[in-house]
């Protein structure tokens, strides 16, 4: 800084057109110096946009996903996972997709005939179906009779079991496809 006696140790840029290019200033005038010093003065709104864009990848040359190569789907026979690790993703998924199975599992068969129902199941049949046998088979409708009692219990049963299945499904390809999604 012209009349400055003290040494210069600090540096700042000389203008954003040369940022390795550096005046070198005591602490006081390299202070004074930042305070004034605007990088984008003198930019119009499109160029500070340009400028930003450009340094959210550090000044380095973009290109949308899927070009230079990128669209050229992968061989799914060239993949081997001999220890399972890509097994949940949707390439192996599609691989090993299992065939659906039209009848119901043998540990549901029996809930599914309690509450009259079909296979495969999902969540929203299943709760209409238990809402109209709970209106049907409730204690307060019946009037206490045992038969109508009892049938309740074993719907309540049933609807549990289906409903707990339903939600969280055990491994294996016994459950339906619209569980699943």
């Amino acid at each position: 800084m012209p009349g400055c006696a003290e040494a210069g140790e600090f540096r700042a840029p000389v203008s954003r057109r040369a940022l390795n290019e550096y005046r070198w200033f005591c602490l006081p005038h390299v202070r004074e110096y930042n305070a004034s010093w605007d990088y984008y003065k003198g930019m119009g709104p499109d160029e500070i946009e340009a400028n930003l864009r450009a340094d959210t990848s550090w000044q380095r040359p973009t290109w949308p996903l899927g070009r230079l190569g990128g669209n050229s789907r992968i061989d799914p026979t060239l993949l081997r996972d001999p220890l399972g690790i890509l097994r949940d993703t949707p390439l192996h998924a599609q691989r090993a997709k299992p065939p659906e199975r039209h009848e119901p599992p043998p540990e549901l068969r029996a809930a599914l005939d309690v509450l009259d129902l079909g296979w495969p199941l999902d969540q929203a049949l299943l709760r209409a179906r238990y809402k109209t046998l709970a209106k049907q088979l409730h204690p307060d409708v019946t009037g206490g009779d045992r038969g109508a009692e009892d049938r309740f219990k074993d719907v309540n049963r049933a609807y549990s079991l289906l409903r707990q299945r339903l939600a969280a499904p055990a491994t294996g390809d016994s459950r339906p496809a619209s569980a699943a999604e």
